[in-house]
């Protein structure tokens, strides 16, 4: 074994602040003294090197630099130098701690790493990577901390997916090679015993092993291995046969309660839960493809204008075709509330795959993610409607959860390339008492993880072909691990019914590179339209392949051979079992005729994607499991695996709680002071559910594939408001077409009413969805997902009741389909404390998320109220559509939340025919320009939504309550009118356009005496917000402070998760009224960027250079082929084999994205493949510097890319590196950048991509982690400013240039964003002009000055400058 130590693994910030944690800890024990004075972290390295080659000492230096990634390390410093002497003693010094994987798994890095180890020629030589870190502990009194470990580690390691220990690893740990072993079989006295002892041990097996079976499953198990049901001979039992059962037939697969039969209150029901669903579907199939038989719902779609690389050319092309989109919601609770991040990470993995495996293969297009956890109780920060009650010791609290869990489904979507662009936040903890009068707690401490999103398929792939016998059955993807073993069973349980240890082992871990890589492959496929080679695909999720595997045959009634030994495995000791059943992510099963499997394995060996044929598929429905190193096999009959069961039966009844009106002011206070509005204003906009989500958006990338029109971040101050996310259905498209999604969910009203919760949930997805142009509400289509705790009293009959309520009511009458859905019915966490039992309870939850086609993605309204001095804008007003007829229901608001309060009667839909006729006005609205912003009326209510328009529009605002309230109404009063959150809709119109407006709604028989007039929008230079009553001003603010207000919840929870410096720099910046917003500032006229015509009979070949990891490759290739390029798609395997020539090309593009997950440094490993193969390098080198006809672009990973082989450019020696963000997050964000302007062409040439943009401010996304420029010494620095190499510079919203966070997203000195070489022919930038050269997919455009940009943006300059420069 070889160690190599590293450099720093964690910032200074970090280490201080670990150093404060651990202080704490150890000051809470007085009879102690010892307190920590320093800590010290670094990396180091494990090599299991390989016995039948001898490690070179060439290699050896190779290696060491390529580990030489991160912080650097102070060299001179006593301690460093003492760390570094010990590792490589192999003997720690005292108060040293090693972080180390759990013993048994491999992680995420170690696979990424032995990757490029691999790929730069170390295979030989190298068998697996592991990576540690060491954290080094000085004290004031040299006192050993090992004996009070127990008291801090919780914040040095994650004991989830991590050991800690003081003492040295050996090679046998780290590397651990297990014995092989057969199938296992479990003695339950099958021949030997009675019936009724063989089920007392089955049950004993099933608690043990946290297996789920309910009492029918396990009386059948014990007549089928008994050999009464004939099935099978008299046996015992193998532990993968029950492990397998146990998930095929786990609640999270098959959804017993939701088929189950019903009694509520010693009455029995018509319909079972999905019966209902189903309704809806039959009511209205006319829009949907495929519901409820695939992994994803597949709705009707159009034709459009799609762009994909040629199979055998590699040349992107544009193919009108008939597209249709997909759509999924899944949830992944249990994980992520016993590891938030691996949990929430995999989460989003396993959705994605649902989204790739539909029909014969389809792609994955953009996401939305959603929490629910219990009162946060942020240190210093703990708000007064905040519960404390404790939890079970191994599940993360709701602020652990909070502060990972975002982090790990977002860093999932950025490394695979998905746009995350929508979601919501809620937190809950309150207690209700019954009339029985006993208490009960309301809460998430199982939290709520959605992951959802849509994706496109193309119409001929859509339907899943039959699995036929002779078919070859296919892994896609990565190993076997033993990760997320019975996840399925343990994740169908309460929180705290299974043990520690295995609550552990149900977690998976998530490598979304490794997921990128088989997309790729599915990519492909698909691009052969008829000869798709996939004739059936299943994701691989709960259960693993036991479950992938039996309904990949399940539906063709095939049965299949196995052998196991054939799954690809990065343990050689994994069990039988443990192959079959754990839930290693990232893997697809196919079915594959004979004659088309060497299609698929060139196309996997060209993307580097693992791919292993394990067996066949026979014509008998049997599941023939074989294991040839010991010759051993089980058979088993496909019907014993999915037995129909007699339907479950569940029988509830009602439970009737203490309920009051809501009222924080007695009712006879005759004093108006307005305190009390104040008080509320403060804490309702303060709450999570309505605050700004600001911390939850910008680590998530929401601009990779150029198709994103609408993401949460609005306006000219990118504020995160926006009601509805909106894609293009193409990049290639020229008519606008897209699609929306939107989120409804009011799930503290069903404490009180399931059903108004449901139809609430329902209503709000739609009057979100609407602020698109989508079509109408018969193509509207949603998700369902419920989530309860089907076992607490009560709660039963909220879920029927509440499935009922939309499913056999509501959406029938609206027209509605719901074709997909998913259940999590196990949402009630338990423990003990002091011998006090306890739990929490979740309330019946329902999340609807609505997806639609749009007819035009340029007509979407935001909350963005529009200022009067804007180009046709002029006086407006604010117009409020009441849905409710002046109802005001206070029962489950945010404003009775934070006064601790549930409150008697809540909001619901009044009129279902009156809802209907608003949203068909809503449809004709988009059709004209009277609308200048819109908001729907939800959390918070009135004044919620009016402020948060305000705060996008950075402007004042006069609220006039004189036609909602009386003149003598109470502040009792006035509260529930602002606050109420019935359904309604605010409206920015002209004053003029009034009477036009009610119009429209008259033509639809709405009653326009529900429409008022309620607030003036003030001059910008005046940003206040007042209340007027009857010419009282009872309420008065200014913009800045409200929305400081609004936004202090995220502030404090992104002080604690990231670089705190930043945070304040950010949150401070709120209160700047004169901040003049993003501005764009051309130098250039759009008029001309068009291509001069004698160019166009000529399209120059670009190389859309691929590493593995690499995600944004199609809005490259698009932007350079839009722009009179040939575009061809090219993989670094085809450059490294020789299959391409970098001689055919005159550009080449370095695309953005992770290469090899980013593990030794952003662009390291795809950089040193490069470096480390002599013929590979030799290209570069000609075509980087002694060609001289040759452009390059690299952005973001790119960038990163072409600075690791400054060695190989001319004059670029200087260059420096880019290195993790000084915020230490991911960060995703429009900024603006000025181009610089060099009139001395005695230093650096003009960039060619630049010519004619000098001077120019415009923004651009950014979406990176890695992007601080950093140069290695004081000299390069000056040279490089001498040379004027600095191309791009990050400005504020003032034009100048600025190291303030956020409007230079990553702390680079001299703000640089982008370098080029000294002869203009390389441009290196960190933000993404692809991404935004069409209009439709910037976040923000100033509508009146992008009039004659036509379909453009401002970025497709950049490559037509490139084309003009070729000639």
């Amino acid at each position: 074994m070889l160690i190599i130590p590293g450099l720093n693994s964690l910032s200074d910030f970090r280490l201080k602040a670990l150093k404060d944690k651990i202080n704490a800890s150890l000051y809470k024990n007085s009879s102690y003294t010892s307190f920590c004075t320093d800590i010290y972290s670094i990396y180091i390295h494990f090599i299991e090197l390989s016995p039948d080659e001898t490690l070179s000492e060439s290699a050896r230096i190779s290696i060491n630099k390529l580990l030489k990634y991160g912080i650097k390390i102070n060299e001179e410093d006593k301690n460093i130098k003492e760390l570094i002497f010990s590792i490589y003693e192999s003997k720690f010094l005292d108060n040293t701690f090693i972080i180390l994987p759990r013993t048994g798994t491999i992680s995420p890095w170690s696979s990424k790493a032995t990757s490029i180890l691999h790929v730069c020629g170390f295979k030989k030589y190298i068998k697996r990577i592991e990576r540690g870190m060491i954290f080094y502990l000085k004290t004031n009194d040299k006192e050993s901390l090992i004996p009070r470990l127990s008291e801090f580690s919780t914040y040095l390691y994650d004991r989830m997916t991590q050991m800690i220990d003081y003492r040295f690893p050996t090679e046998e740990v780290l590397f651990k090679h297990l014995e092989h072993v057969s199938f296992q079989e479990i003695s339950i006295g099958c021949k030997e015993v009675s019936k009724e002892e063989v089920k007392i041990n089955l049950e004993n097996i099933n608690k043990k092993y946290s297996l789920a079976f309910l009492q029918d499953e396990i009386l059948y198990l014990v007549n089928t291995f008994t050999g009464d049901n004939k099935l099978l001979e008299a046996r015992n039992p193998y532990d993968i046969e029950l492990f397998m059962f146990a998930q095929i037939n786990s609640e999270h697969c098959r959804h017993k309660i939701f088929n189950a039969n019903w009694n509520i209150n010693k009455v029995e029901k018509p319909y079972s839960l999905f019966s209902m669903i189903r309704n809806t579907h039959a009511k209205n199939p006319y829009y949907t493809i495929s519901a409820y038989t695939d992994n994803a719902a597949v709705l009707m779609g159009r034709e459009v204008s799609n762009f994909y690389p040629d199979f055998e050319t590699k040349i992107w092309k544009q193919c009108n075709e008939l597209l249709h989109f997909l759509v999924k919601v899944e949830t992944h609770n249990h994980p992520t509330a016993v590891s938030p991040f691996p949990g929430a990470s995999t989460g989003s993995g396993g959705e994605i795959r649902d989204e790739s495996s539909v029909g014969q293969g389809s792609k994955p297009k953009a996401g939305l993610t959603g929490f629910n956890v219990s009162d946060l109780l942020i240190p210093n920060f703990c708000q007064p409607w905040e519960l404390n009650i404790g939890k079970l010791h191994h599940i993360a609290s709701a602020l652990e959860i909070i502060l990972n869990a975002p982090l790990g489904s977002a860093s999932f979507n950025n490394e695979f390339g998905r746009p995350s662009i929508f979601g919501y936040f809620r937190t809950l903890t309150i207690k209700t008492c019954n009339i029985e009068g006993k208490y009960e707690f309301w809460g998430y401490h199982k939290p709520i993880m959605i992951a959802g999103g849509i994706g496109s398929i193309k119409n001929i792939h859509s339907i899943k072909n039959e699995v036929t016998p002779g078919a070859l059955l296919v892994i896609l993807g990565g190993p076997s691990m033993l990760i997320g073993l019975g996840g399925g069973s343990s994740s169908s349980l309460d929180s705290g019914q299974c043990s520690e240890e295995l609550d552990f082992s149900s977690v998976q871990r998530g490598n979304p590179e490794m997921q990128r890589r088989a997309q790729m492959v599915i990519d492909t496929c698909i691009s052969l339209n008829s000869k798709n080679p996939i004739q059936s695909i299943h994701d691989v999720g709960a259960g693993g392949l036991s479950n992938a595997f039996p309904e990949l045959l399940h539906n063709s009634r095939v049965g299949a051979k196995i052998e196991l030994r054939e799954i690809p495995t990065d343990d050689s000791g994994m069990s039988p079992m443990e192959l079959w059943c754990c839930e290693a992510q990232e893997r697809y099963v196919l079915s594959i005729l004979p004659e088309n499997i060497d299609i698929l394995k060139s196309i996997a060996e060209r993307e580097r994607c693992p791919i292993a044929i394990v067996g066949h598929v026979i014509k008998e429905r049997h599941l023939i499991l074989t294991d040839r190193l010991f010759n051993t096999s089980i058979d088993l009959p496909m019907s014993l695996l999915f037995e129909e069961f007699p339907k479950l039966s569940k029988t509830d009844s009602s439970t009737n709680l203490l309920l009051s009106k809501f009222t924080i002011l007695s009712e006879n206070s005759s004093e108006n002071d307005f305190s009390t509005l104040k008080e509320a204003i403060r804490r309702v906009l303060m709450l999570p559910s309505v605050g700004s989500k600001s911390f939850l958006i910008t680590i998530g990338d929401r601009s990779v594939t150029g198709l994103v029109s609408r993401d949460q971040m609005v306006g000219p101050w990118q504020t995160p408001v926006s009601d509805v996310a909106v894609v293009l259905s193409s990049i290639s498209d020229t008519n606008n077409y897209g699609e929306a999604f939107s989120v409804g969910e009011r799930p503290v009203i069903s404490i009180i009413s399931p059903s108004a919760s449901a139809r609430m949930a329902v209503a709000e997805s739609l009057t979100n969805i609407y602020a698109a142009d989508v079509k109408g509400i018969e193509q509207i289509c949603l998700s369902a997902n419920w989530m309860a705790s089907s076992t607490h009293k009560g709660q039963g009959k909220a879920l029927y009741e509440a499935v009922e309520a939309i499913a056999i009511d509501l959406c029938p009458q609206l027209g509605i389909s719901i074709p997909v859905g998913k259940d999590s019915l196990s949402m009630k966490m338990k423990w003990t404390s002091d011998g006090v039992s306890k739990e929490v309870t979740a309330p019946l939850s329902v999340v609807i998320s609505a997806f639609s086609l749009v007819d035009d993605v340029r007509k979407t309204w935001t909350p963005q109220l529009r200022r009067e001095t804007e180009k046709g804008i002029g006086k407006t007003i604010l117009v409020f559509v009441d849905l409710a007829n002046k109802k005001q229901r206070m029962g489950g608001s945010a404003v009775a939340q934070v006064f601790s309060q549930i409150g008697d009667e809540t909001p619901d839909i009044v009129d279902v025919k009156h809802f209907k006729s608003y949203l068909k006005v809503l449809k004709d609205l988009h059709n004209d320009d009277i609308v200048l912003a819109y908001h729907d009326k939800s959390d918070g209510g009135l004044f919620t939504a009016a402020a948060e328009m305000t705060f996008a529009g950075r402007v004042g605002l006069e609220l006039i309550l004189n036609d909602l309230c009386h003149k003598n109404s109470s502040e009792q009063d006035i509260i529930n009118t602002l606050f109420n959150e019935e359904l309604g809709g605010l409206f920015q119109i002209r004053e003029t356009d009034l009477n036009k407006f009610k119009n429209y709604f008259l033509s639809k028989e709405f009653n326009i005496n529900n429409i008022y007039t309620i607030g003036n929008i003030q001059d910008e230079n005046s940003q206040i917000i007042s209340i007027m009553h009857f010419g009282n001003e009872i309420y008065r603010s200014s913009r800045g402070i409200l929305q400081q207000i609004w936004s202090s919840t995220s502030y404090h929870i992104q002080s604690l998760r990231d670089n705190s410096k930043c945070a304040k720099e950010e949150f401070e910046d709120i209160i700047d009224d004169s901040n003049p917003g993003l501005i764009f500032s051309l130098t250039y006229s759009m008029k001309d960027i068009s291509i001069p015509s004698n160019l166009l009979s000529y399209r120059p070949k670009v190389a859309i250079l691929r590493e593995q990891g690499i995600n944004g490759y199609y809005e490259m290739a698009y932007a350079f082929e839009s722009s009179g390029f040939t575009a061809v798609d090219v993989h670094m395997t085809e450059l490294i084999s020789g299959k391409v020539d970098l001689d055919n090309f005159i550009g080449l593009a370095a695309c953005g994205g992770f290469s090899y997950g980013d593990v030794l440094g952003g662009g390291a490993g795809w950089a040193n493949s490069i470096l480390l193969h002599s013929d590979i390098r030799q290209s570069f080198y000609k075509f980087l510097s002694l060609r001289k006809d040759t452009f390059i672009l690299g952005i973001c990973n790119g960038c990163q890319f072409l600075t690791k082989l400054k060695e190989l450019i001319l004059d670029a020696e200087c260059w420096p590196d880019f290195i993790c963000n000084k915020s230490e997050q991911y960060e995703s964000r429009v900024v603006s950048v000025r181009i610089s302007k060099n009139d001395n062409i005695t230093t650096a040439l003009p960039s060619i991509f630049l010519s004619g943009m000098e001077g120019s401010i415009i923004p651009i996304p950014v979406a990176h982690g890695e992007g601080q420029a950093y140069f290695n010494s004081p000299e390069d620095l000056q040279e490089f400013l001498d040379k004027k190499l600095i191309a791009l510079e990050y400005v504020d919203n003032y034009g100048k240039t600025t190291n303030r966070y956020p409007y230079n997203p990553n702390g680079s000195l001299y703000s640089i964003a982008g370098i080029k070489s000294l002869d203009g022919r390389i441009l290196a930038l960190m933000p993404h002009p692809e991404r935004v050269i069409k209009k439709n997919s910037n976040s923000y455009y100033p509508i009146d000055q992008s009039t004659e940009w036509g379909e453009w943006g401002p970025w497709i300059q950049l490559f037509r400058s490139a084309r003009r420069w070729v000639g």
